[in-house]
């Protein structure tokens, strides 16, 4: 589902600008479930979400796209929302809600006028406790997801550049797959199957409850307690995943889409876990790249040698691996090698010199604005409050990890680069354009 708000109230957005420290309260059921609360009066609108613990990685790899499937399945409806009604009880009370999954979780929010908070913590308390997984809504959903990936890969330009990279970068974890999956393993799965991964994730002890906005923090902890209090702790989930080898020399790689005519070269390096200062450090070297039009990559080869229409330097952080990549596509005839070769120059500059002063400056700058923009609306907070404890054990991260990047030095970025940004130690993949084939 699409990232959207449709709320027709703006007030959501926080009224501050400025980084001020977010206020939260924290506690867990008796179920296991943790429970955060933040509460901000200047506008009647409140968040309700549920962060669940559970993303493609966890999934039976004959039976991948479990977790995104589950993203759609649960809005069917509970034994106590007829089928069909669950947006149309939303919209009835003002509100909007969605749902996000990638490789590591799975993401429910809600977003209401103050006054029917009660609905979106029984909403979600239903989802929880009373889903109605029947072969109707299996059925139904997996046309849903069909189309989704129709629309989203293989209709839509460079749509499987992620999923041909994770297959060249990951042998044995499961990040080789694609969060959407694959639909002859969604066809091929059992009502039995659903109904225990559903069992096995959709379990308070799995999950993090965050109530965000203008809240009585009093009178929400009672409702949390009758709403969510009763649903049973699950088996404790355990998690083993198989590690990767080092990459020591270039895996090249092609791949063909009849949706394009201009080709990319993407350069792809398996780099460390968001878990790791490492990778708050890649974060700048990309932000440094290609960052708008004054980066080092966009004035380069886009603007003063006129050799690529994109170029972009990517840092995609999980929390098993990451992955940073290096893309771009070229301009009239100009080859995807000497994209390659310009793009590594820049790299090479980076794990030799020191960045400048003034750029380093810049990128402070820059990591402090998103920040502030970052805790700058209420469903922002949200978010960030449920990763900061269900990530890293540490909600109060939220107020804290400006400090990681404000410690990251040039040093830094340059001994980043040398450890991880290798020409040995990366995928190499030229995407191709495909011709389609005649009806």
């Amino acid at each position: 589902m699409k990232k959207v708000f449709i709320l027709a109230l703006s007030l959501f957005i926080g009224m501050s600008a400025n980084a001020q420290k977010v206020e939260f309260e924290e506690y867990d059921l008796d179920n296991g479930m943790h429970v955060i609360l933040h509460q901000d009066n200047t506008a009647p609108v409140v968040i309700t979400s549920v962060f669940y613990h559970v993303g493609s990685k966890d999934e039976n790899p004959e039976r991948t796209g479990f977790a995104h499937f589950f993203e759609h399945l649960l809005f069917e409806g509970t034994e106590n929302i007829e089928r069909g009604k669950w947006f149309e009880i939303v919209a009835s009370n003002g509100g909007s809600n969605n749902a996000t999954t990638d490789y590591d979780r799975t993401y429910y929010y809600e977003m209401f006028p103050s006054n029917a908070v009660n609905v979106g913590l029984w909403m979600e308390s239903e989802r929880l406790l009373h889903p109605i997984i029947n072969q109707i809504g299996v059925d139904t959903q997996n046309e849903v997801v069909k189309e989704e990936k129709r629309v989203r890969g293989d209709n839509q330009p460079y749509g499987n550049i992620v999923a041909e990279l994770t297959k060249l970068l990951f042998t044995n974890h499961p990040y080789k797959g694609t969060v959407i999956g694959e639909m002859d393993h969604l066809d091929a799965a059992t009502l039995d199957e659903f109904q225990a991964f559903n069992k096995k994730y959709y379990v308070p002890n799995n999950a993090t409850l965050v109530v965000a906005g203008d809240i009585d923090k009093a009178e929400v902890k009672k409702m949390v307690q009758d709403y969510f209090g009763p649903i049973p702790r699950g088996e404790d989930i355990i998690r083993k995943y198989a590690k990767e080898d080092p990459i020591t020399e270039a895996i090249k790689g092609k791949a063909y889409d009849a949706n394009i005519q201009i080709p990319a070269i993407i350069a792809a390096y398996r780099t460390p876990s968001f878990l790791e200062r490492d990778a708050y450090v890649l974060d700048m070297v990309s932000s440094y790249l290609s960052d708008g039009k004054s980066s080092k990559l966009y004035k380069k080869l886009v603007d003063n040698q006129k050799q690529a229409l994109a170029v972009q330097a990517v840092n995609l952080s999980l929390e098993d691996y990451g992955i940073y990549a290096l893309f771009a596509l070229p301009l009239g005839d100009v080859s995807l090698a000497t994209l390659l070769a310009e793009m590594d120059e820049e790299i090479v500059k980076l794990q030799n010199e020191l960045i400048s002063e003034n750029d380093y400056q810049k990128l402070q700058n820059k990591f402090e604005n998103q920040f502030v923009n970052s805790n700058s609306s209420v469903s922002g907070i949200a978010n960030s409050l449920a990763e900061s404890y269900a990530y890293y054990g540490d909600t109060n991260l939220i107020n804290n990890e400006i400090n990681i990047y404000r410690s990251i030095t040039r040093e830094d970025i340059q001994n980043v680069a040398k450890k991880y940004l290798n020409p040995n130690q990366r995928v190499e993949l030229e995407y191709l354009p495909k011709e389609k084939e005649s009806n």
